[in-house]
């Protein structure tokens, strides 16, 4: 599997060590941030290859960068990564959804799996 650049945004500045170490433990670069203002702008210059963001419900701020990151970077893949079950709110421009956890297995393979899609779309491009 190729390795990603990836961004990861979160409150929780604990949340975003542990993926950050175990990402990047992994071979990927991880870029962090604890807030969405400037998200859409932030993915432009970090140019990521994946974003994964903490969505909690009733905060139109998070739902917002992720509807302007699909907006300006419909192919990004996202992953969607909450404490909270998706039919909590409208999850419905992310690819991917996973609950939080210590554990970062589901988180893992949703991000091999979002690559490797990604390698087979861009392959289909080439052709």
């Amino acid at each position: 599997m190729a390795m990603a650049k990836i961004l990861i945004i979160d409150a929780d500045r604990y949340i975003r060590e542990l993926f950050s170490l175990e990402l990047s433990e992994q071979g990927h670069e991880v870029i962090t941030a604890s807030s969405y203002h400037n998200l859409a702008e932030r993915v432009e210059k970090s140019q990521p290859d994946l974003v994964i963001l903490d969505i909690m419900p009733r905060e139109s701020d998070c739902l917002e960068a992720l509807q302007e990151i699909r907006r300006r970077h419909a192919g990004l893949p996202v992953i969607i990564c909450s404490v909270y079950d998706s039919t909590e709110y409208d999850a419905g421009d992310a690819d991917y959804f996973v609950i939080k956890s210590y554990n970062l297995m589901e988180l893992k393979r949703k991000i091999q799996w979002a690559m490797s899609q990604e390698i087979l779309l861009s392959d289909h491009a080439a052709v």
